[in-house]
């Protein structure tokens, strides 16, 4: 098995760190959309963090991964239950699948083998990469560049939590519930509305300016390439400590309330900003108890709404002719209108 980059060995872009651990703790939260340069560690990102995350049980022989807790299983494991049947559990490792921009529908949905299904009456399937991705990350980089008819079928797994293949009167159906990380940079193409609402925290990175974090990123790297075991060997503890923090966080999770007075400034926010819809509230209130939950705070506070203000709602403004700021600057100049002004009765500390 190929070595993977360690997560505490990447330098600096604290930001999408952060927000890959959240949605990590919380997958409710939706995916995370990556704005930048290439080069600057998306993808590094993303393969390494699963290797922080513990082993999920399985339904043991079943190519789609299903919850052995969970009552939405696919078409074949509700089969051998209704037969009472009762498949063991396994663990298996959190998978992270890569779509590339030239694939084709088949191979993101799966396909039939007609003359089969045809001849035999049999649903021979053959998974695609929303079967293999259940229960993990999918990865598109330069999702901004894929083509809408794969838009399409994205945003209808998103929607549902399923993946649903019909051919010549034949139907295959499986869960397909996953945590979408896209990267892209503005300039060579907008991404499309409806597949931006999706993803749930927005981040930019940029490449690094200061001389000596350019020398550490290179130094690390270089040391990872020439012998990644002694590399994984060195950073294991940093990585363990990072794998800890998660383990609690999402057993912490549950025990989290947030106050109504953050609810309060979570609403006043998007209100001010202008935003569509609740799902900017929603993701304020998820993202904020995640960040609590992974500091081991016994409560959620504006200190935690302020932090991850930006990263939940910069995606989600509309464009104002009259305000030239970046989305970023508008999300901090209206926390420090709302926020760092005398707030009466409103809000909790």
């Amino acid at each position: 098995m190929r070595p993977v980059y360690p997560f505490s060995a990447i330098v600096g872009q604290e930001e999408m760190k952060l927000a890959l651990l959240l949605v990590a703790i919380d997958p409710s939260i939706g995916g995370v959309m990556v704005f930048g340069d290439r080069g600057t560690g998306k993808s590094t990102a993303v393969r390494a963090l699963a290797g922080l995350l513990p082993q999920m049980k399985v339904v043991q022989g079943c190519k789609y991964g299903c919850d052995p807790q969970s009552s939405n299983k696919c078409d074949e494991c509700l089969k051998r239950l209704a037969e009472g049947q009762h498949p063991r559990a396994v663990l298996a490792p959190v998978p992270v699948v890569d779509l590339p921009l030239g694939a084709t529908e088949d191979r993101v949905v799966g396909a039939l083998d007609l003359e089969r299904a045809l001849t035999t009456g049999e649903k021979a399937f053959e998974p695609g990469l929303l079967a293999r991705a259940h229960r993990g990350f999918l990865y598109v980089d330069e999702v901004n560049l894929l083509e809408d008819h794969l838009v399409d079928l994205l945003l209808d797994a998103a929607a549902t939590g399923e993946n649903v293949v019909e051919r010549e009167g034949v139907s295959v159906r499986h869960p397909s519930r996953f945590v979408l990380v896209g990267s892209g940079n503005p300039e060579e193409g907008e991404l499309r509305p409806q597949l931006l609402d999706r993803f749930g925290l927005a981040v930019d990175v940029r490449t690094p300016t200061a001389i000596a974090t350019r020398i550490d990123v290179i130094k690390r790297r270089d040391a990872f390439d020439r012998d990644p075991m002694a590399f994984l060997a060195h950073w294991q503890k940093a990585d363990a400590k990072v794998r800890r923090s998660l383990e609690k966080a999402r057993a912490k999770l549950e025990e989290l309330t947030v106050p109504d007075g953050i609810l309060e400034r979570a609403a006043a926010l998007c209100s001010a900003l202008g935003t569509d819809g609740l799902r900017g509230e929603l993701t304020l209130l998820r993202t904020t108890r995640a960040l609590a939950a992974f500091e081991g705070a016994e409560t959620v506070t504006l200190d935690h709404l302020r932090r991850i203000a930006a990263m939940a709602l910069r995606h989600r403004l509309r464009r104002n002719v009259l305000d030239d700021a970046g989305s970023t600057t508008r999300v901090e100049r209206a926390v420090a209108e709302l926020w760092d002004a005398p707030a009466g009765n409103v809000g909790a500390h």
